[in-house]
């Protein structure tokens, strides 16, 4: 080959590559920066391209468990309503997607028009105008969900700051039978006639409700992450007696000190937390129908703990209704093999587990000396090693140093069973952050 043939070679790739980058450099201005249209229906249409706005990892930010059927939606369903179902973040992140869950449906589910946005931060169905996206499901606007099925949206370019309330919405203008939902949010969500899925000033949704309704999952691909901690519990995890409205779970306090502890410099890990706690739940036995409302821990853990995106730990709070619950006297080494199992899925996984000890329960209505023996019985293994990788001692920090078998007054929400919002805090400031290093153990 010629020196001059050479140049002219070299300089045709040149002009090649120059070519092609200016033709990615348009199509991704054009996708960035695009002029919003207008749909057929006058609705305004946000981006929401599947393609993530930028690097990073997939992330659990907020998550609930599915519980059940919502009575009195048997036969319609919410059709013909908008629900609006407002929930927290725990980090954040450029872009977002959904699961919606028709798991205690008899019919399939159609979703003709979804949404999510940013609250405008009023405390309302509101939300902040320029934040809001319409979502897409394997790049349609419409998905349609089996009965006992779950769905994943398309990701939605959507900045979302840690901290934040989000609004969610769907609607679905047919009868769908029993809407899969959420019972205990301790958050107001709402609904609306009519598919007011994109109006931003939250007027229509006159309706108030303490559900949380078809939605079970918001990720965010975030580069203020590195993983996810799944919390898996009951009740008590679930949060029932805390402040509606106020994030004062345990778990949401524990990922406001993960976060202010690496802001500080500690060497802790990036995770966000997520929330799989159902009030009521066992870790043995399932409750009533087909498929299993509150469905028993061993029974639901592939499913509520194990399938978020970038696990690493999962955090086990669950047994007292095992000894609450049953008719009969728990047996209290069927509980720890019960716990035992979930670890070894969690192991199987290369995940680490953290477990905590059963809280003290006397002058609940379900109190028995017999009982508080049980208690006793499993947070004695617990403490001795073999069940969990990290133990946190709930039982010792929230106790009554002179009375240890009931809750310590402060920290008692007047049940005597559940936690103030005093004794949520305990429980998360007590958590050793440094547990949540490392992977899970082969065996135990």
């Amino acid at each position: 080959m010629t020196r001059r043939h050479g140049y002219a070679v070299l300089s045709a790739l040149v002009a090649l590559v120059v070519a092609v980058s200016a033709a990615i450099y348009l199509t991704v201005a054009a996708d960035h920066g695009g002029a919003r249209g207008a749909l057929a229906d006058d609705r305004p249409h946000h981006d929401s391209s599947a393609a993530p706005a930028s690097t990073g990892t997939w992330v659990g930010a907020w998550s609930t468990a599915p519980v059940g059927a919502e009575p009195g939606t048997e036969t319609e369903g919410l059709a013909g309503h908008s629900v609006r179902n407002i929930v927290h973040t725990s980090t954040g992140g450029t872009s977002a997607r959904i699961t919606l869950s028709n798991l205690y449906g008899q019919a399939p589910l159609t979703i003709t028009h979804a949404s999510i946005a940013l609250s405008a931060g009023d405390g309302t169905a509101a939300a902040d105008p320029g934040s809001m996206r319409r979502l897409t499901f394997a790049g349609a606007t419409s998905v349609v969900i089996p009965a006992g099925e779950q769905v994943v949206s398309d990701a939605a370019r959507l900045a979302v700051p840690y901290d934040s309330d989000v609004l969610v919405t769907t609607y679905s203008p047919t009868p769908s039978g029993p809407v899969t939902y959420h019972p205990h949010a301790r958050q107001t969500s709402y609904v609306a006639d009519g598919d007011r899925t994109e109006d931003a000033t939250g007027t229509p949704y006159t309706e108030q409700t303490p559900h949380w309704r078809y939605l079970t999952d918001l990720d965010v691909l975030s580069n203020e992450a590195d993983g996810t901690v799944v919390v898996f519990g009951d009740s008590i995890t679930d949060g029932i007696t805390s402040t509606i409205g106020a994030n004062h779970r345990w778990p949401d306090i524990l990922a406001g000190r993960l976060r202010s502890a690496l802001q500080g410099g500690r060497p802790v890990p990036r995770y966000s937390v997520v929330n799989e706690g159902i009030s009521g739940n066992q870790v043995l036995a399932d409750g009533l129908g087909r498929p299993a409302e509150n469905e028993s821990g061993l029974g639901r853990f592939g499913r509520d703990a194990l399938s978020h995106p970038n696990v690493k730990v999962v955090v086990i709070d669950l047994g007292v209704n095992d000894i609450l619950r049953n008719p009969r006297l728990a047996d209290p080494n069927s509980i720890i093999t019960g716990l035992r199992t979930l670890v070894r899925d969690a192991h199987a996984r290369g995940l680490k587990v953290v477990g905590a000890t059963l809280m003290p329960f006397q002058g609940h209505r379900d109190y028995t000396p017999a009982r508080e023996t049980v208690r006793r019985q499993v947070n004695a293994q617990i403490r001795a090693g073999g069940v969990y990788d990290a133990v946190v001692d709930f039982d010792k920090a929230l106790r009554d140093p002179y009375a240890p078998r009931r809750l310590r007054a402060d920290y008692d929400s007047g049940d005597h069973l559940h936690p103030s919002d005093l004794g949520f805090a305990k429980m998360a400031k007590i958590f050793d952050l440094t547990a949540l290093k490392g992977a899970g153990q082969t065996e135990l």
